[in-house]
């Protein structure tokens, strides 16, 4: 089955020109997109009126291309035009980054927001990241980011960076609160939805996000005191609750990885 998501809000015409990109991809590196998501803030769930696209798609090449000793680039990337950012991983290097523990490839199998793909190949990678994706070490990718963008926002204060230290926050908070799950929504609001939550945070959650819906500045400024005392204190447990090393289990995370690449190249 052919995957396509696209919600009524995003631009017809910028939607036509990603599909069109992709198109060119496809024909000038000879690769199959098996599948091209929006990433970013529109499907993170707090987009602004100027918000970029930013669609994310994972490819493989033929297999001739993997049976060399002069290996390729691994990732496709090209120019920025006004709002509209494509880029791309072979499924080598998407594999590799899942059993190291970048949860960005998750985060990729998770959006909401589906330009082309495959569906067996979605749903078959989807339980491959819930089968070897070890929590602790996704867990402290989400700590590293969010920590260096609420750095980023002490230099700054511009309120539109609160939701890049938020969201890790809240990640991790719905990993602390679903202890059998490695892979955590990209959605904010199905990450407030799926927590326990003082009721005063995730209304100055919903006002801070619906205040970035209607404004291409927010300005600079104070955060909101339940927003900011729930990112410090997110972070403060995790960086004890998430310290776990367990190299038997990268092993076997490497060995599924390597079987579940050799089953698609070889179509």
């Amino acid at each position: 089955m052919t995957l396509r998501s696209i919600p009524a809000s995003m631009d017809p015409a910028v939607v036509a020109t990603i599909d069109g990109e992709l198109d060119r991809i496809v024909r000038e590196h000879r690769v199959d997109v098996l599948l091209a998501i929006e990433s970013g803030s529109r499907a993170w769930g707090f987009p602004s009126p100027d918000s970029d696209y930013d669609c994310r798609f994972v490819y493989l090449r033929p297999i001739d291309d993997y049976l060399t000793p002069w290996p390729g680039r691994d990732v496709i990337e090209t120019p920025l035009v006004g709002l509209l950012d494509v880029n791309g991983w072979d499924l080598v290097k998407a594999l590799r980054l899942l059993v190291n523990g970048n949860a960005v490839l998750i985060e990729w199998l998770m959006s909401p927001i589906v330009y082309r793909g495959d569906s067996g190949f979605r749903d078959e990678l989807r339980a491959l990241a819930d089968e070897v994706a070890d929590r602790d070490r996704v867990a402290r990718h989400y700590l590293h980011l969010g920590r260096r963008q609420w750095r980023l926002f002490d230099s700054n204060r511009s309120l539109k960076k609160v939701f890049y230290s938020l969201r890790p926050a809240m990640a991790l908070r719905w990993l602390h609160e679903h202890p059998d799950n490695s892979v955590a929504p990209m959605h904010l609001p199905t990450l407030l939805g799926e927590c326990e939550l003082n009721s005063d945070f995730v209304e100055s959650v919903q006002e801070l996000t619906e205040l970035k819906s209607r404004t291409r500045e927010m300005g600079s400024g104070a955060v909101p005191a339940p927003i900011a005392e729930f990112i410090s204190a997110e972070f403060e447990r995790a960086a004890l609750e998430f310290v776990k090393a367990d190299p038997a289990r990268r092993d076997h995370a490497q060995a599924r990885s390597a079987e579940f690449f050799r089953s698609r190249v070889r179509g």
